[in-house]
């Protein structure tokens, strides 16, 4: 849609009822629920057909899908804040025009989100309908560029949103004075069993050698006698 159908579209909205078919669409996204109703209620007396989101990632989705007219996008919003979301509806294309809505203190973050992403206003909440009709022209204007685009890959690189690689298990911190102990390595193989002695069975004690010595002892000192008193070496003693 070219700026000036827009312009005219807008107009005959703000004017005249008109066919929900044939109605611009706003996308609104804030994921406070008191500025989405106040915002709900400015557009809807303008006969906008109205869609709604509550953070940044889902805000570039509907938008892809919708294509809308006019986006009013907060910059406080989670998961993708307004200013990186805006940029990237702007690097999808088309020919929305881009508001930002942010609180006074925010006011210096909206003027250069609003120059970065090429936005055509931005209003300080909470949003009127008569600071709306304040801006309306220059929300009707030419769309600005987007210099920020040129540096969405530093602000918003790919890799930050990639899953990081699964790398197994990761290590244990060491305790203090003790070293880092090693991950277990794939293709080892595992230690031998160990072989356990059976506490139950019960081991035979072996002889005393004492006892052995002294019955050797006997034994020889028994036979020594007899063959003396065999000879007759002890008659004169008996």
């Amino acid at each position: 849609m070219c700026n000036g159908d827009f312009s005219e579209l807008i107009h005959m909205a703000y004017v005249t009822p008109t066919a929900e078919e044939t109605a611009p669409t706003v996308l609104l996204v804030d994921n406070n629920p008191m500025s989405l109703m106040r915002l709900r209620e400015v557009f809807k007396i303008r006969d906008f057909n109205i869609e709604e989101c509550q953070d940044g990632d889902q805000a570039v989705d509907e938008y892809i899908r919708l294509d809308p007219e006019l986006v009013v996008i907060a910059l406080d919003i989670p998961s993708l804040d307004g200013h990186l979301a805006a940029l990237e509806m702007r690097e999808h294309g088309g020919e929305s025009r881009i508001v930002f809505i942010a609180s006074r203190r925010n006011a210096r973050l909206a003027e250069d989100a609003s120059h970065s992403a090429g936005a055509v206003a931005w209003l300080e909440k909470p949003v009127s309908s008569t600071a709306v009709g304040e801006l309306w022209d220059q929300i009707l204007g030419p769309i600005p560029d987007a210099p920020g685009l040129e540096d969405l890959d530093q602000l918003y690189p790919e890799d930050r949103i990639k899953p990081e690689p699964d790398v197994g298990l990761m290590p244990l911190p060491a305790l203090p004075g003790m070293p880092q102990l090693p991950l277990p390595v794939a293709g080892i193989e595992p230690l031998p069993e160990l072989i356990v002695a059976d506490i139950d069975t019960p081991v035979k004690a072996k002889p005393k050698r004492r006892v052995f010595k002294l019955l050797v002892f006997l034994t020889l000192t028994g036979a020594a006698v007899y063959g003396a008193y065999a000879l007759g070496y002890l008659q004169d003693y008996i």
